[in-house]
């Protein structure tokens, strides 16, 4: 069972394949998901410490790139815990003054996901 530590906030056993979004939530920091979790808002953005998995999503690949921020942080709604990770959450409801995190994302990672390496990825750009 993986580890996903939450700087600041501690060190959290999560079920293998959960999506990091929801494993977060679980944990219960209120990271944003003001879409759902189709990697359309970006507010359960993530910087990690260790653990970043060596793939990303199309969505989440175009998503960061046409905001600029490819390479500075990733969607944890585009992410599957499947080893240990140390993360920070950049977007919490009751620091940006929302009512509610956002939708629940759904189990599976949503769009359909479309695995690449991130440099695979910066090539096709």
């Amino acid at each position: 069972m993986p580890k996903l530590t939450i700087e600041g906030e501690g060190t959290f056993d999560v079920e293998d394949g959960t999506r990091l979004v929801r494993a977060i939530a679980q944990s219960g920091v209120e990271i944003g998901h003001r879409c759902g979790g189709h990697a359309s808002c970006t507010t359960c953005r993530v910087e990690f410490e260790s653990g970043e998995p060596d793939v990303m999503t199309e969505a989440e690949h175009d998503k960061l790139d046409a905001i600029n921020q490819l390479g500075n942080m990733r969607l944890s709604c585009q992410i599957v815990v499947d080893r240990d990770m140390t993360v920070r959450p950049l977007m919490w409801a009751s620091k940006e003054g929302w009512d509610d995190n956002g939708p629940e994302p759904a189990i599976e990672v949503e769009p359909e996901p479309e695995w690449h390496a991130p440099r695979d990825l910066k090539e096709d750009s």
